[in-house]
């Protein structure tokens, strides 16, 4: 995470010799093309040795530019044999091109072929709303689901944009947050008047562009010290203008209506240590029977701002093959099982469970046998063979015939019985870890754990790939801007797997 020339440097010198004054620096040659080197193939070996047994996996990838070098990140993540969450970078991979689909494609499927992981056995790709990411996806003929935090975003931007209410509001908010950044005076006032006005002894916030959040917060705190903010500028005749208006506040208060509770739920999702696909449908949920419903007393701005959002957000989730994978998923997590799944697609998603755990045990069955060699007899004298009547012919193909049949029966009675055991079992706290839960009950339902491991792995958001380029970021600095790419591949690799 630091440059290498760090050990150059006349402080750490003296901290080595603090140490032990025996201790000789290697020089910095050393570490750039030796130990780094070996230390990340030591890692690597780790990484593949435990990526050999995994079964299913899902993968985020995003794309992004350090230094004005085009990048783009592949994480890997899957449920181990003790049903705990693993996510593992695979690399982050220089592209001297601008992103061209194909290429992405390409270099996806090699880079899960370096990793000996097959696509038979890839569940989902989670992408942001980058059309060249998702045509790649398409390519390689890989299911696919969008990041549900990037469309969360959309659905916001999409309801307050070209409104000139809001526009203009915000503007205000904007330049009062910009004024008493730079006045010195005006935040000693400020903090006198909230001290005055017994209100809390908050600075203002600031909004991100990429963050809808932050300007929900930007408001919500405008809104908070609106009296303080009022009585500092009345003080001031050459600030008045940065007064807001009443208006101005009728349409804060709108926007903060709408979206202030939708905040709350980011805030609880972002909190969790795992976003599980298995949440998307309960959150869907939420939003239109409690967030998003529009109230009697709402103001005319905060139920447009509120329908607005809402009919975005459900219009992206209208893909048939996005609602069977969200339905599964969530009857896979004891939390939710049923609960949160149309009555018109609860018989679909069961026969989809029962028809996947069918084809998983007949697997089973079939690598059993392959595997059972008979031993060889000891060489006798061969017997003459008795000549066979034709009756026997049709015995046989009978008898044959008819373990067929019972196999097959006692087989979908398996799968059936153990799928109406589960949903019988009382369903888990909503607080409650599912995966624990699994890992208890596993031997109680043993073909429904194997497809919990499969679809409880795909993560609802891309951000475990938008996290590599946080850390590339504190890697490749201005400092360290010449950087080779294979060097930054092997420093994001180990600073992300490096002792997980």
């Amino acid at each position: 995470m630091v440059p290498v020339y760090t050990i150059s440097k006349v402080g750490f010198k003296k901290m080595i010799r603090s140490l032990d004054k025996r201790y000789v620096i290697p020089p910095r040659n050393f570490f750039s093309q030796v130990a780094i080197p070996e230390l990340y193939e030591k890692c690597k070996a780790e990484v593949q040795t435990e990526l050999s047994d995994v079964q299913y996996y899902a993968v985020t990838t995003d794309s992004s530019s350090r230094t004005a070098e085009p990048y783009i990140s592949l994480t890997v993540h899957f449920i181990h044999q003790e049903f705990e969450i693993k996510s593992r970078c695979l690399q982050t991979s220089y592209f001297p091109e601008d992103y061209p689909s194909e290429n992405i494609a390409f270099e996806m499927r090699e880079a899960l072929a370096a990793w000996g992981l097959h696509d038979n056995r890839l569940v989902c790709i989670i992408t942001d709303n980058a059309a060249n990411t998702a045509k790649a996806a398409a390519q390689n003929e890989w299911t696919r689901l969008q990041c549900f935090a990037h469309r969360l975003h959309l659905a916001v931007e999409n309801a307050v944009k070209h409104d000139g209410r809001i526009e203009r509001a915000v503007g205000v908010c904007k330049k009062l947050v910009g004024h008493f950044s730079r006045s010195w005076k005006a935040r000693r006032a400020l903090e006198k008047a909230q001290k005055d006005l017994n209100l809390p002894t908050h600075s203002l916030l600031s909004e991100c562009q990429t963050r809808w959040g932050s300007r929900q917060m930007m408001i919500s705190r405008i809104l908070e010290q609106q009296q303080a903010i009022t009585q500092v500028l009345s003080m001031d005749k050459k600030m008045h203008h940065l007064t807001p208006t009443w208006q101005d506040i009728d349409v804060l208060e709108s926007v903060s209506r709408s979206l202030g509770p939708l905040l709350e739920l980011t805030d609880a999702l972002s909190g969790e240590d795992y976003f599980s696909v298995s949440y998307v449908k309960p959150v869907l949920h939420l939003l239109n029977n409690s967030i998003l419903v529009v109230q009697e007393d709402d103001a005319d701005l905060t139920k447009k701002v509120k329908s607005e959002m809402l009919n975005y957000i459900n219009k992206l989730y209208n893909c048939k093959a996005t609602q069977e994978l969200l339905d599964i998923a969530c009857c896979l997590d004891p939390r939710f099982k049923m609960d949160f799944i149309s009555a018109d697609n609860k018989s679909q998603v069961s026969a989809r469970v029962i028809s996947e755990m069918t084809v998983t045990l007949e697997t089973q069955e079939t690598a059993l046998c392959s595997s059972e060699v008979e031993p060889k007899a000891a060489a006798t004298p061969q017997k003459k063979k008795a000549k066979r009547s034709l009756g026997c012919f049709f015995k046989e193909k009978g008898s044959r015939a008819a373990e067929k049949c019972d196999s097959f029966v006692n087989l979908k009675d398996t799968v059936e019985a153990e799928f109406d055991n589960y949903l019988l079992a009382p369903s888990i706290d909503t607080e409650e870890d599912p995966l624990t839960w699994w890992k208890i009950h596993q031997v109680n339902f043993p073909h429904l754990a194997k497809l919990a491991r499969k679809y409880l792995c795909i993560p609802a958001t891309s951000s475990p790939s938008e996290k590599l380029f946080s850390t590339s970021g504190h890697i490749v600095t201005c400092q360290r801007s010449s950087l080779k790419p294979a060097m930054v591949d092997r420093l994001v690799f180990l600073a992300k797997n490096l002792n997980t």
